[in-house]
C-alpha cells in the first residue's frame, strides 16, 4: 500500500496512505493473538503439570496428581494474559511504524529519493518494527509466561495442601539481581497470594496487570540505588553484593514486608528471565 509515487501526492495524501497502511497491518496482526492462544494453551498445561509433580515429589505436598479448579483458572490467565500483552504490543509497535513511515517518506523526498528507493525503506522500517526482533526479546517472554505460570500453579498447590505461608528462594550467584537478593528468604500468606491472583485473573487492560503485578526497575539518583515498583520505593541498596556468590548484600527497607504482597511484589517473576521460586513453609 505504501508502494507509491510520492514525489505526486500532497502532505494531506501521504497522511491518509499512512493511515490506511496501518489500518490493514493492524488487521494482519491482530491474527496473531488468536493464533497463539494453542500452543500456549498446551505450554500452561506442561507447566502447571510440572509445577504440581515438583510440588507433590520434592515439596512432599499433600495434594493430588490431577489439576483442580484453581489450577484450570491459572491456565486460563496466563494464556489470556500472554494474548493481551502480544496484541498490545503489537499495537505500540504499529503506532511507532506510522511515525517512522512519516519520517521516511519526508527524509525520501527531501533526498530527492524515487519510488522504488522510498518503498525499500519503508519496507524495511516495516520489517524492523512489526517482524524482526532479537531473540532475547522472545526470551524474556517465555521467561515470563512460565516463571508466572509456575508461582500461581505454587500457590495453588500450597492452599490445596493446607499451607499457610511460603518464601521466596533466590538463586544467589553472581548474576543474582538486587531485588531478587533483598526478597530472598521473605515469607508471604498463601492467602494474601490467592487475594492478588484473583484480582489480577479479572483485569483487562495489560497497563493494569503491569500495574498489579510490576516488575522491579533499579533507579539511581547519585550514589543512592533504589529499587522500584510501578513507581513505588521498595528499599534502598545500602550494600551491593552483585557479582557475589551467597551474599544477599544490605538494604534499607521502604516499605514494610507486610506491604510488599499489596504491591505485588509477593511472587516472582520480580524481572526479565527471574530465576527465584518459592517454596513451602511447614
Amino acid at each position: 500500500m505504501l508502494d507509491v509515487d510520492w514525489g505526486r501526492t500532497t502532505a494531506a495524501q501521504r497522511r491518509r496512505l499512512v493511515a490506511e497502511s496501518l489500518v490493514a497491518a493492524g488487521r494482519s496482526t491482530a491474527l496473531i493473538p488468536q493464533r497463539i492462544q494453542a500452543p500456549l494453551g498446551e505450554a500452561a498445561t506442561a507447566v502447571i503439570n510440572a509445577t504440581r509433580t515438583h510440588s507433590r515429589q520434592v515439596q512432599e505436598l499433600a495434594i493430588g496428581a490431577r489439576f483442580n479448579a484453581l489450577d484450570k483458572r491459572v491456565a486460563r490467565h496466563i494464556v489470556n494474559a500472554q494474548g493481551l500483552f502480544v496484541r498490545d504490543e503489537y499495537g505500540r509497535r504499529l503506532d511507532a511504524f506510522g511515525r517512522q513511515a512519516r519520517q521516511v517518506v519526508a527524509s525520501g523526498l527531501e533526498r530527492g529519493l524515487g519510488r522504488v528507493d522510498i518503498a525499500g525503506e519503508l519496507e524495511a522500517a516495516a520489517r524492523a518494527a512489526l517482524i524482526d526482533r532479537a531473540p532475547f526479546y522472545w526470551e524474556v517472554v517465555a521467561s515470563a509466561f512460565v516463571g508466572q505460570g509456575r508461582s500461581f500453579a505454587q500457590v495453588s498447590s500450597y492452599a490445596e495442601a493446607g499451607v499457610r505461608r511460603y518464601r521466596i528462594e533466590a538463586v544467589l550467584d553472581e548474576r543474582t539481581t538486587h531485588i531478587c537478593r533483598y526478597l530472598h528468604g521473605k515469607t508471604f500468606a498463601v492467602e494474601d497470594a490467592l487475594r492478588k491472583f484473583e484480582q489480577v485473573e479479572r483485569l483487562e487492560d495489560p497497563d493494569a496487570i503491569k500495574q498489579a503485578l510490576p516488575w522491579i526497575r533499579e533507579r539511581r539518583e547519585g550514589d543512592r540505588l533504589t529499587l522500584t515498583g510501578a513507581g513505588t520505593a521498595i528499599a534502598e541498596v545500602t550494600r551491593s553484593a552483585m557479582g557475589v556468590r551467597d551474599d544477599v548484600g544490605e538494604f534499607r527497607p521502604k516499605l514494610a514486608e507486610a506491604q510488599l504482597g499489596d504491591a505485588g511484589i509477593g511472587f516472582p517473576p520480580f524481572h526479565g528471565m527471574c530465576r527465584s521460586v518459592t517454596l513451602a513453609v511447614v
